[in-house]
């Protein structure tokens, strides 16, 4: 059998045993040490021992705890009821302005946690509730939550884009400072999008009645006071990392830290708030851990067997498709894929491929994690089997159905379409931020 041949069957048969419904870093470490106790005998087992080597080694895996932690204290405590109730108050008097609003709790909470799950639970439990209450057309407000909430796998500290980094071997500094613009230039569209379909329908999101609105100067500026403390937070993490007075993990431990003392100075670290935050932070730390241990074994037999380097003879030479077109292609493959994956597992399939594969091409590493980033995105929310979907159903009151959802996300999407789109043909959009501050 050939190496190609060889290839294709692992990566089928690691397919085939995620639609059986196993777990994602089962599924690849499996066929992986499979793969190579088969092509290489005993020494085969030297992979997954040298992928446990270096994965022990990676330093900068240690911000994956603190920025997890970080965000379970501030959403177990409730810090983010403050966000909504400031958006509330101020953006009220516009046409769809507590949709706005929401897009505008999204991007902060996406500061905070940098996962989109987290998003998610927050907008159905704070935000969802309120707008029903307030006459807002159920399609609109369920497609701005699940847009929103995607902002999490983008906005830095975002999770997944340091699981790219660690996977592709890219700077997290780098990358995070790539998704900032972006991810601001989604958050606009999706603000100026309800802004004009609420113009043109009023219906769809009403302004606050006035005496909702009779809200005491004094009030509103210590719903600001309040609702900015993640800000200041987020400031505390990403300025001295920014001008290079602390490193990545040094910044980490910094949000942990005044998360943490930002809820105890309100009141809000009770045992089970603080006994929460440390048993989920635990949780998802293992389980990003596993799945980078099983992905690395698995690029590793792949590396082994030239797969990459055969893709690329196949895609240029035999099929004679332009570089453009190949990166088209994998940007389909993970529309494709994210009906029945998520994020993470989508990466840790396709990195062995498709990263060497874009940096053979001659495309910039870092303005890819942004394309990959932005297109998991649309993914998460795109029928019939969108991530987002059922996540946003199990969290939704059951006068909404899941032919609403389906209904409500169609414009969001296409939103995201576009501004992918932008940054495809402009990269400098995701590459300015990071070459200005770091230098090109």
């Amino acid at each position: 059998m050939s190496y190609e041949m060889i290839a294709l069957t692992m990566f089928a048969s690691m397919m085939l045993m995620l639609m059986t419904g196993q777990r994602v870093f089962a599924a690849i470490g499996f066929v992986a040490v499979v793969a190579a106790l088969a092509l290489w005998g005993t020494g085969g087992s030297e992979i997954a021992f040298s992928a446990a080597m270096k994965l022990m080694k990676w330093y900068p895996l240690l911000t994956l705890p603190m920025f997890i932690f970080m965000g379970y204290v501030l959403s177990e405590s409730r810090i983010a009821d403050d966000l909504y109730k400031m958006f509330h108050v101020w953006m009220g008097p516009v046409p769809g302005g507590l949709a706005i609003g929401t897009i505008g709790l999204m991007v902060l909470i996406s500061a905070m946690n940098g996962l989109s799950v987290a998003g998610m639970a927050i907008g159905a439990t704070i935000a969802l509730p309120e707008l029903l209450k307030r006459g807002y057309d159920k399609k609109m407000i369920t497609g701005v939550i699940q847009a929103g909430s995607s902002l999490g796998i983008l906005v830095p500290p975002s999770v997944v884009l340091v699981l790219y980094a660690m996977i592709a071997r890219q700077p997290v500094g780098r990358l995070w400072l790539a998704g900032v613009v972006p991810g601001l230039m989604m958050a606009g569209l999706f603000i100026l999008y309800i802004f004009i379909r609420c113009r043109i329908n009023p219906a769809l999101g009403p302004v606050l009645a006035a005496e909702e609105r009779r809200v005491p100067m004094s009030e509103k500026l210590r719903l600001l006071r309040a609702g900015l403390l993640p800000l200041v937070i987020f400031a505390s993490m990403m300025v001295p990392f920014v001008n290079g007075w602390t490193s990545l993990v040094e910044s980490s431990a910094i949000g942990a830290l005044t998360a943490f003392a930002a809820a105890v100075i309100k009141g809000r670290m009770t045992r089970e708030v603080f006994e929460v935050s440390v048993r989920q932070t635990l949780a998802v730390t293992c389980m990003f851990m596993w799945i980078i241990l099983a992905a690395m074994g698995f690029g590793a037999v792949f590396d082994g067997l030239g797969a990459v380097r055969a893709i690329d003879t196949l895609f240029t030479e035999r099929l004679g498709l332009e570089p453009w077109m190949i990166l088209v292609l994998m940007q389909l493959s993970f529309l494709l894929m994210g009906t029945f994956l998520d994020d993470t597992a989508m990466l840790v399939i396709v990195a062995p491929l498709y990263v060497p594969l874009v940096a053979t091409l001659g495309y910039d590493l870092i303005w890819y994690g942004v394309l990959y980033t932005i297109t998991t995105q649309i993914a998460y929310m795109t029928p019939p089997f969108g991530y987002n979907l059922f996540l946003m159903r199990a969290m939704a009151p059951p006068e909404i159905t899941l032919r609403d959802i389906y209904g409500s996300i169609l414009p969001f999407v296409l939103v995201m379409i576009l501004a992918l789109t932008i940054i495809m043909i402009f990269p400098e959009i995701a590459l300015w931020l990071p070459n200005y501050v770091y230098g090109s």
